[in-house]
């Protein structure tokens, strides 16, 4: 899908038919007549617009003559019914030319549509080094986020694993392990790429935009350490809940095994006067009542005993 934003008079951003100086074109999950149009009209390199298309790119800023490709990766929810799987990562290009300044992505993104639907303040589509900072900006809140809904959703598992007798819960910490884990690489990877903007001065930056690049880098280097001790924190949960769920299971069989003993007397006593051959007391006529006082009271002994001992 290609789409031409402009900003007008006053600041309102409207979407527009063509393309001129000082817009932004939105590439999202485009076709290849969309890339070739796009290529064409401000003589890209080809590899510019289909690298940021490649879900395996790395995060990397580099300039060709008068282009500036930078590549960086965004938290993204992967639309899935398991909400402990939706948390990922794809690449979003950035591409500062002359005239325009474009966006490629895989998928539509709630950090682009932050700025479709005015929700970032002091937008303009024609300031590109500031448009490049604040959708950086953007992404590393969008981490954060991301990983507070983990936090707490591991914590949700936690109060769960202390009753669990299955594996669910230990497969569910997997799937925000290896979330984290992804996480922690596309974060090294941006962090690395910002503080070479910012060292190399790929862009021109007056001060107010070297203070937003630094607040920046320190929101990922934030989200970077909570990552790492999100999921250290994981490793240790999923080790220490193995064990707890064995003991789990341990106490069921252990309280199942109990109550098998106590139901085994009366069965016994039953057995025994069940036999066709000659018993004390078969002629009396309290003799039934007599046998289960008895069963109840022998069952009530073991039931007693146990419970003293702590098996169920």
């Amino acid at each position: 899908m290609l789409q031409i934003y402009r900003t007008e008079t006053g600041g309102r951003l409207t979407e527009v038919e063509k393309a001129g100086r000082g817009c932004w074109v939105s590439l999202v999950d485009p076709t290849e007549e969309e890339i070739r149009q796009v290529i064409g009209k401000w003589d890209l390199p080809p590899h510019v617009i289909r690298d940021s298309l490649d879900i395996n790119e790395r995060s990397r800023i580099e300039r060709e003559g008068d282009v500036l490709l930078m590549i960086v990766d965004i938290p993204i929810d992967r639309e899935t019914d398991s909400p402990e799987e939706r948390y990922g990562t794809i690449p979003l290009g950035m591409v500062v030319h002359e005239e325009v300044f474009i966006t490629v992505c895989l998928r539509d993104n709630p950090i682009l549509q932050d700025f479709i639907r005015g929700r970032v303040r002091q937008f303009f589509t024609y300031k590109k080094t500031r448009f490049v900072l604040q959708l950086l900006h953007r992404m590393a809140l969008y981490y954060l986020e991301d990983l507070k809904k983990i936090n707490q959703k591991t914590d949700d598992i936690e109060k769960e694993l202390q009753q669990s007798l299955k594996n669910k819960e230990l497969f569910t910490l997997l799937s925000l392990e290896k979330s984290l884990v992804y996480f922690m690489t596309s974060l090294n990877s941006n962090n690395l790429v910002m503080e070479k903007l910012l060292r190399n001065r790929y862009l021109p930056m007056f001060k107010e935009d070297e203070e937003l690049l630094e607040d920046t880098l320190i929101e990922i280097k934030q989200a970077l350490e909570m990552s790492q001790i999100y999921s250290s924190i994981l490793s240790g949960m999923m080790d220490a809940f193995a064990s707890v769920i064995s003991n789990n299971q341990n106490h069921v069989m252990k309280a199942l095994t109990s109550i098998t003993i106590i139901l085994s007397v009366p069965i016994m006593l039953a057995s025994l006067y069940g036999m066709n051959v000659p018993l004390p007391f078969q002629e009396n006529p309290q003799a039934f009542a007599a046998i289960l006082f008895l069963s109840l009271l022998l069952s009530f002994l073991t039931a007693l005993i146990f419970w003293k001992k702590r098996f169920f």
